[in-house]
């Protein structure tokens, strides 16, 4: 064998050593390095997922929340003046203060095939931050429930018609309404969602929804 062959040959032999154990700590910690960047963007997407959610979630509860208490205050006043109905509203709008509202309406019951009066009552709950609906059927049982949880603001600005052309001339708090005739309402409504979770705390801002809703039943 010429000394070429055998350098060659122990060349090869050489090659074969395998992974030092330097080689291996640095793969080990090129490794642990990605996995822990992964792991890192997963719980930053994970988060970011479930704070969208809230915020989807808090959005659609003030929108059906507010959906509900415009319904009622669309219907204040409305009598259907059927013969075989003895319902009469005389007074559509109860009691009204910059945080709450009683209204009344008439409404047939398919169920029982009646006429009945409906009082209902909308007011926020500071102590469990809830906005409430009250429901009195014929002056009669009451139905309370939560209509909204997480409720910081609740707010009623009412719209006056002072020349009884159907048309808001000003818009005023509870206190200076006295008996100018009440045609339309500004409700505010302010929710945050769960606060259980410090992600949600510090990232989403509570969602507020105004509207405003015209009491056709009193100005057509």
């Amino acid at each position: 064998m010429s000394r070429m062959e055998k350098k060659m040959k122990s060349q090869l032999i050489w090659n074969k050593r395998g992974i030092t154990l330097i080689e291996l700590l640095v793969a080990l910690v090129i490794s642990a390095i990605t996995m822990a960047a992964i792991y890192k963007i997963f719980i930053s997407q994970s988060k970011v997922y479930y704070v969208q959610d809230q915020v989807v979630e808090v959005q659609q509860n003030v929108r059906t929340a507010m959906e509900i208490l415009l319904r009622d205050l669309r219907m204040t006043g409305f009598d259907d003046d059927n013969p075989s109905s003895a319902v009469t509203i005389a007074n559509p709008i109860t009691a009204f203060t910059d945080n709450s509202i009683t209204v009344n309406y008439e409404y047939y019951d398919r169920t029982s095939a009646t006429y009945q009066k409906y009082t209902v009552a909308y007011w926020r709950d500071g102590g469990n931050s809830r906005l409430m609906r009250r429901l009195t059927i014929n002056d009669a049982g009451s139905i309370t429930e939560p209509v909204l949880d997480n409720v910081d603001v609740l707010t009623f600005t009412y719209g006056v018609d002072d020349n009884d052309d159907d048309v808001v001339d000003s818009w005023v708090s509870a206190a200076s309404v006295g008996v100018r005739r009440v045609i339309a309402v500004r409700v505010v409504l302010t929710a945050r969602p769960n606060q259980t979770n410090p992600d949600v705390q510090k990232m989403v801002s509570p969602r507020t929804l105004d509207s405003i809703v015209t009491m056709r039943n009193l100005c057509l």
